[in-house]
């Protein structure tokens, strides 16, 4: 019987108008949405422990026999009630809240289960709430349970019996995704098995295998996905082979800098793909400081010596007028034409600068997503340079791709990557890396203080700007939210303004600005207009202002390791000894390990690992762009040797059967479609 995956979530058992929205918001809207949404963690209600066994904090199962009926007091408005009960090495007292239904749900010397968290105090065990059963039935004990992320308004025991009336409507009867010979090589479990043993485990054992099987099937899809991609680039026809006589060295020599070695060897590996017949597909990643736009300088260098243009895609206007003022500082006396596309533009300017294009009288387009408009037309690009990869989706790159003949494509991004994230977010991508910063690059000293000390950190800013320096102060929201009690941008600078720093000039930038506005507002701290700039992480990519010292961020917790470092990085930028005063909030282990990280170094590569160890892949970049769809199950530290294996079967796959063609991969085909190619056009 063929199951209807697709069918909406408002029509499974238990799921009312109410309920659909709640899980609308979790992004459960089918029916196999419902199925894959899978537990972040397991309870083990089956194996009780004796009362005098029960360790402060603990969440156990004990089984007692009820002393006598429950008792209930008043208390303020509120009724508590209050059962005593026994096993064979002694007593523990259960409370509930505002529960009377349950004064006769005990018998006197009946025995009954409970499983919630123990408090011990100098012996006096209890427990407070505790889901519970009587002696021999097994609703919410004498079971592993699963654990699900919820929204507001949703329990666990309504996910748990609203997913187990999806299973149920499959009944045994989804369609195996994974060839038998895949299935049999690695001793995973066949798809029916695996879906009811990661929601509903008898043993933990059965959830290992499940969560296996589905893990294998995730890092699997994707890695096929990104291999017949980069194969379909190999296979292409024949790319632009640049000449040897146009050589890099020839700029490489004019420059005010010598370059690092790091620099000098990605520069040899760009050099080699230009000059082959294959298309380049090259990732370029780089630290912030690293040093990569003058990389892309002499790879746009060599296109327009051999004849050709060259594109320049930044995510902003500001960064992207940033590249020319950069690009024309070396170009201009080598008579080479760069120029500026932005939104911002007038009509008359856009036309004539288009016109010009057209007729190959510009050698270098810099711009932001104006550069994928139809109307612009190059008359011979030779090179793509997209920069801060991850604010442009996979589709965009290849828009501003088909504006020439198979021309070379250079992704560049600051955002540091784990080697192993970058093959799966770039699989389709050859990678390079800038491994070392310029001699000349300052250390940031950076510092993690506790929000008690917000007077002593704000006189520091106005000793840093009474010295003639400028500051960034970073939030995580625009506005207030019901939802999180954090700063906001406004209510800080509404504050900062007529209280803190009143005697200074503050100013606000956010991403719910016009690009105009913000454009505006960060011409003016550069030329050091504004003393303190207040903003969201609009800034993490953004325009480097030498002056500007001293970086401090709010509620410092709320963001990744490699956000952090990133927002480090726009300061430091000049000749002043540079800060980086992370503000935070609560004192848990991992919470007090990350703040850590950040301030034992500035090596962006390690930071990007501990991030990858500490918090998963799920939301690397904040918001991820690149198409690929987030990982519901596969934890790439923890499942590095799955990811191993896969990679190694995924290109034996493609190597022996680069379409998946073959009748023991038609399946893999699917998997492939469902899971990645759908969505790599976002």
């Amino acid at each position: 019987m063929m199951v209807d995956l697709n069918k909406d979530v408002k029509y499974i058992k238990g799921v009312g108008p109410n309920r659909v929205k709640l899980l609308n918001k979790l992004n459960i809207f089918t029916l196999k949405d419902l199925i894959t949404y899978y537990p972040r963690n397991y309870e083990n209600r089956g194996i009780a422990k004796n009362i005098i066994e029960c360790i402060d904090g603990e969440e156990t199962l004990i089984c007692g026999i009820a002393c006598g009926r429950i008792s209930e007091v008043r208390l303020k408005g509120k009724t508590m009630q209050k059962l005593l009960i026994r096993d064979e090495t002694g007593t523990a007292t259960i409370t509930w809240f505002n529960q009377s239904y349950l004064k006769n749900m005990f018998e006197v010397g009946k025995e009954y289960k409970f499983y919630g968290k123990i408090s011990n105090m100098f012996g006096k065990v209890s427990m407070t709430s505790p889901v519970f059963d009587k002696q021999g039935e097994s609703k919410n004990t004498g079971k592993i349970i699963p654990i699900y992320p919820l929204t507001y308004n949703l329990s666990q025991n309504t996910i748990r019996k609203i997913i187990q009336n999806g299973i149920e409507e499959v009944k045994g009867n989804l369609t195996e995704v994974l060839p038998k010979y895949i299935l049999k090589e690695f001793n995973l479990q066949e798809i029916n098995e695996a879906t009811l043993n990661i929601h509903f485990p008898k043993e933990f054992k059965d959830f290992e295998l499940a969560k296996n099987r589905f893990v294998f099937e995730e890092l699997l899809s994707v890695q096929l996905a990104l291999l017949e991609l980069k194969n379909g680039y190999q296979n292409e026809e024949i790319g632009i082979q640049f000449s040897k006589e146009a050589k890099m060295s020839d700029i490489i020599n004019k420059l005010p800098f010598k370059l690092t070695n790091a620099q000098r060897r990605v520069l040899e590996e760009i050099d080699k793909d230009m000059e082959s017949t294959k298309p380049m597909n090259r990732l370029l990643q780089g630290d912030v400081g690293s040093g990569k736009t003058v990389i892309s300088m002499c790879a746009a260098y060599k296109s327009v010596k051999c004849g050709y243009q060259a594109a320049i895609m930044a995510p902003t206007a500001i960064l992207a007028t940033q590249h020319l003022e950069n690009y024309r500082k070396i170009f201009d006396g080598l008579g080479i034409k760069c120029e500026l596309l932005i939104s911002a533009m007038t009509k008359k300017k856009k036309t004539e600068l288009l016109q010009r294009l057209e007729k190959g009288d510009i050698d270098i387009l810099i711009g932001t997503h104006a550069l994928l408009q139809e109307n612009v037309i190059f008359k011979k690009l030779g090179l793509v340079v997209t920069d801060e990869q991850h604010r442009f989706g996979v589709k965009q790159r290849t828009t501003i791709v088909e504006k020439g003949q198979n021309p070379d494509v250079l992704v560049m991004t600051a955002t540091p990557i784990p080697r192993t994230l970058a093959l799966i977010l770039y699989g389709d991508l050859d990678i390079s890396i800038i491994d070392e910063l310029p001699p000349n690059r300052k250390k940031i000293d950076t510092f993690a203080v506790p929000k008690t000390m917000e007077e002593r950190v704000n006189n520091f800013i106005k000793k840093q700007i009474d010295e003639g320096r400028q500051a960034y102060i970073v939030c995580p929201l625009v506005e207030e939210n019901e939802e999180s009690d954090l700063k906001s941008v406004e209510k800080l600078y509404e504050k900062s303004k007529t209280e803190t720093f009143s005697e200074y000039k503050v100013e606000y930038i956010h991403g719910k600005m016009k690009a105009k506005d913000k454009d505006i507002i960060m011409e003016k701290f550069k030329k050091k207009e504004i003393d303190i700039l207040i903003s969201t992480t609009v800034i993490e990519v953004g325009v480097d202002v030498p002056n500007s010292n001293i970086m401090v961020i709010e509620d410092a917790q709320r963001f990744g390791l490699a956000q952090l470092h990133q927002l480090r990085g726009r300061v430091g930028r000049g000749e002043y000894k540079s800060y980086c005063i992370l503000k935070y909030e609560g004192k848990s282990e991992t919470i007090r390990k990350r703040m850590k990280v950040m301030c034992d170094t500035n090596d962006g590569f390690i930071i990007s690992e501990k991030d990858l160890e500490l918090r998963g892949a799920g939301d690397f970049f904040g918001t991820m762009q690149h198409g690929i769809p987030e990982f519901k199950i596969a934890n790439l530290f923890e499942d590095m040797q799955t990811l191993k294996i896969v990679q190694n079967l995924a290109m034996k796959i493609i190597s022996d059967d680069p379409k998946l063609e073959k009748e023991e991969n038609k399946l893999l085909r699917g998997l492939i479609e469902d899971k990645f190619v759908k969505r790599i056009e976002i």
